[in-house]
């Protein structure tokens, strides 16, 4: 598959699944975006457009604990360190939203971790 059908392909999965998904004040948006060596989540809640919590591999808090481990256990790491922040905020139910990457491998990692941890889906 050429690079560029890849790129439009993944934007129309993208732009579909956020047609359905909004983020509200009582269950933000559980957004994650994958790149090639780093995972990022954020729970965003679209009325107002805040982001109220934020956690990647490159975080101060969690980026030792995750230096050298594989790609998708740092990711199960970052979403149960993700689901203790939002918890302790008063956040126990998000709605999930994969930005158009497929549910497998790291962004699965990322939900089970969140799960494992007492966020609910």
């Amino acid at each position: 598959m050429d690079i560029e059908k890849k790129k439009e392909s993944h934007l129309k999965r993208k732009r579909r699944i956020r047609r359905k998904i909004k983020g509200t004040s009582e269950r933000p948006r559980f957004n994650v975006y994958r790149s090639n060596n780093h995972i990022y989540v954020q729970l965003i809640e679209d009325i107002t457009g805040k982001t109220l919590v934020a956690v990647s591999t490159i975080s101060k808090d969690i980026k030792n604990k995750v230096k050298d481990i594989k790609k998708a256990e740092a990711a199960k790491k970052v979403g149960e360190f993700i689901a203790k922040k939002a918890i302790s905020q008063g956040i126990d139910k998000v709605v999930f939203d994969r930005g158009g990457f497929l549910y497998h491998g790291r962004i699965k990692a990322v939900a089970d971790g969140a799960r494992e941890a007492g966020l609910k889906f």
